[in-house]
């Protein structure tokens, strides 16, 4: 078996020592070397050949956002996650790093309290996270299913959508900073989103989509009204729900188990809305490690929903919305640029003046008739 190859760049021995022996640790996982700033890790890419770098933000003479600038230039397509502190500053910065070419991040241990307890976090986040960047073509189709057409489902005719629901992990950032900005002013529906993300990380990507959106953007918090032409994301460490219909509906904020080891989960925010939307629910599953979402997006379909999902091509890991497709789950698949223009034809088309057809012409006549 052909191990992943990683180089370690952070300018802390202890943390360098941590995630080498970490990930050594693992038999599908090859510490090739470690670096203490991003000078070095460059000039080692060349001798090392990984075939993925953990990379510190905050590092002297060349820092985790001047290394990943230069690293994108040489090497375009080397997986990279950003190892950063949970913190307004670590936060920002990763957020920065996304948006530079990172593939992924995960978040420092912190008051675990043992080097164990630090081990065991490690494993859980970042491990995953690097196998599925790494995986290569027949890994990747043996984790999913093979591909079956959607399931039927029977719709209301006529029906409009009242609401959009997104779910997105591993490359959702940079995903919905090409998807939320295409949708328009005047969007005559609310958009609910489910980041896999910690807290202070939800925000900031809340306020970093609003700066470049038409519609207003907004971490999502208890008892707010939805209304239309805006979205809402939910909060690190909560989930989020909807409850009631119409005028009324407002969001809900809860900390119950994580459900797929996420908190939040696609899948509370989207049993919420297929209970109360029903077949007025648009589902969005993108880009993201995990089978997070497909049960979800089950239960949209079963009350009459659509549900979309962003294509393999597009996507950082397809895991996600490839689950979806693979359980017949999905009723179209787009490239991630055109996401945001079909979810908004979608819309639009589902709440434009219906012209009559001949039948309810014919229908009226009848009733006349009488």
């Amino acid at each position: 078996m052909t191990r992943i190859r990683i180089l370690v760049v952070d300018d802390s021995v202890v943390v360098r020592k941590l995630l080498c022996e970490t990930l050594s640790g693992d038999p599908e996982l090859e510490v090739v070397g470690s670096a203490s700033n991003g000078r070095i890790a460059l000039a080692k890419i060349a001798q090392l050949h990984p075939d993925l770098i953990t990379l510190d933000v905050e590092m002297p003479v060349m820092n985790g956002l001047e290394t990943l600038a230069e690293l994108r230039k040489l090497y375009p397509k080397l997986p990279v996650v950003m190892f950063s502190t949970l913190t307004e500053r670590g936060a920002s910065a990763t957020l920065d790093a996304l948006s530079l070419g990172a593939s992924d991040y995960a978040t420092k241990p912190s008051n675990t309290g043992s080097p164990a307890a630090a081990i065991a976090a490690i494993r859980a986040e970042l491990l995953p996270k690097i196998k599925a960047l790494c995986a290569g073509p027949v890994t990747r189709l043996k984790s999913l299913p093979p591909p079956r057409p959607p399931i039927p489902v029977r719709r209301p005719a006529h029906r409009r959508i009242e609401i959009v629901a997104i779910g997105t992990s591993t490359g959702g950032p940079n995903a919905l900073g090409e998807v939320l900005p295409r949708i328009p002013r005047g969007f005559p529906v609310p958009i609910v989103v489910v980041q896999h993300m910690p807290p202070i990380f939800t925000r900031l990507l809340a306020e970093r989509l609003a700066a470049h959106s038409a519609i207003p953007v907004q971490e999502g918090s208890a008892g707010v009204v939805l209304c239309a032409g805006q979205a809402w994301i939910a909060p690190g460490n909560f989930h989020m729900t909807v409850k009631g219909a119409g005028v009324g509906a407002r969001l809900e904020l809860n900390q119950d188990r994580p459900e797929n080891s996420c908190r939040p989960a696609v899948d509370v925010l989207f049993r919420s809305v297929a209970q109360v939307y029903g077949a007025s629910a648009l589902g969005v599953v993108m880009t993201g490690m995990g089978s997070d979402g497909v049960i979800g997006a089950q239960l949209i379909r079963e009350r009459g929903g659509e549900v979309i999902i962003q294509d393999e091509a597009s996507a950082v890991v397809w895991g996600m919305p490839g689950l979806v497709y693979g359980a017949g789950q999905a009723d179209a698949v787009y490239p991630l640029d055109q996401l945001g223009q079909e979810i908004t034809r979608r819309v639009m088309q589902s709440h434009a003046p219906r012209v009559a057809s001949t039948e309810d012409h014919s229908a009226a006549l009848e009733y006349r008739a009488k």
